[in-house]
């Protein structure tokens, strides 16, 4: 009864971490939100509270989802899911559509619904999980080439936007979901090295892409073209130093840091708060990820082992590929950093995932 009691305890604790992570998380966000955004949001719509304002209701929303889902029987997603990819691929198909869907940047990759626009994306890293991991949960698990064609076919409707940095998370989500369910491995091991060479066929077709690569591999060069942004994100840092310039000080917020309220939030963080401040939010993330670990671990079933699995999966990619990319250790994807950056769709689908895992942790083994 006693070692009963002390499990009971430690799922109630993780819990309520999970509840408060994100919150703390999100209003760290919403700080640095409205000290990269409020230049921006002056110059382009008169208001300096503008995506900030948007961003609180954003986050209002996302805890009501964190508190429903965390209530919701993950169970019954096994019978939703189907219902569910169907639908964001008719969203990812009508995004794709002249005059439905919303052009920023060179890319078509939102639904305008008026203040709000739907990234159906970030809807697709939800879906797959879901439908991924009640796929292999139980009699279909060993259809490789029907998961292969489904994985490809939702990659290359993101590419069309186009939208690489998603598409690979995408993708690898979906090589990680057949990886935990732990069959036919064999060809897991066959399709990564294709993998490789099809994303670097797709890098050299792409003159944006290409341009990218080559900004990563020679971040010195072209400083005002190609290299602009990751330099801009060295200067960020260069200027935070150890203890950094104090909060409201940035220098770059003042529209040289491109992205710099949504993917390089964490330069201006870093400028501001310095490499301590910058440290102690990785710290936050490492235990989010750890309390996603312990989740997957003491799951009570297979259907919750997979979701919990991927969402754990989801959130270290993410947050690895844009730590990466701030840091030039990889290439700048566009990524955003989960809670931090600003984004309606990223931030609600983020708070839903944490509610799942709740809900998952409520009825996992004791």
């Amino acid at each position: 009864m006693l070692i009963r009691s002390k499990l009971k305890k430690n799922n109630q604790s993780i819990i309520s971490k999970l509840f408060l992570l994100p919150i703390i998380l999100s209003l760290i966000g919403l700080i640095f939100i409205f000290e990269a955004s409020s230049i921006k949001s002056l110059q382009h719509y008169g208001d300096p509270f503008y995506f900030v304002r948007l961003q609180g209701i954003w986050i209002l929303l996302g805890i009501i989802l964190l508190f429903f889902f965390s209530f919701f029987d993950y169970h019954r997603f096994y019978f939703l899911s189907f219902y569910l990819m169907i639908f964001n691929i008719i969203l990812l198909l009508v995004v794709l559509v002249p005059g439905l869907g919303h052009s920023a940047g060179g890319a078509r990759r939102w639904i305008n619904l008026g203040t709000f626009k739907l990234q159906p994306t970030e809807i697709a890293k939800l879906t797959i999980i879901l439908y991924l991991s009640s796929w292999f949960s139980h009699l279909e698990r060993k259809r490789f080439i029907a998961f292969l064609i489904l994985t490809c076919f939702l990659t290359f409707l993101i590419l069309l936007q186009p939208d690489m940095g998603t598409a690979s998370i995408v993708f690898a989500l979906s090589l990680f979901t057949y990886f935990f369910a732990g069959v036919d491995l064999f060809y897991l091991l066959l399709i990564i090295p294709l993998t490789a060479v099809s994303f670097y066929f797709l890098i050299f077709l792409s003159p944006y892409r290409f341009y990218r690569l080559m900004a990563f591999l020679n971040p010195h060069e072209d400083t005002l073209g190609i290299a602009y942004h990751i330099n801009q994100i060295f200067i960020s840092f260069a200027n935070g130093g150890l203890f950094g310039l104090g909060l409201g000080a940035s220098r770059q917020k003042y529209l040289f840091l491109p992205e710099a309220h949504t993917d390089s939030i964490f330069a201006i963080i870093g400028e501001e708060l310095g490499y301590f401040g910058s440290l102690i939010i990785i710290i936050l993330y490492l235990y989010l990820i750890y309390l996603l670990y312990q989740v997957a671990k003491k799951a009570r079933d297979r259907l919750g082992f997979l979701i919990a699995s991927s969402i754990f999966s989801l959130f270290s990619i993410e947050i690895i590929i844009n730590l990466g990319g701030m840091t030039n250790l990889l290439p700048l994807t566009g990524v955003p950093l989960p809670f931090l950056s600003y984004g309606g769709s990223n931030i609600l689908v983020s708070f839903i995932l944490l509610g799942i895992a709740i809900n998952i942790n409520r009825q996992s083994k004791n």
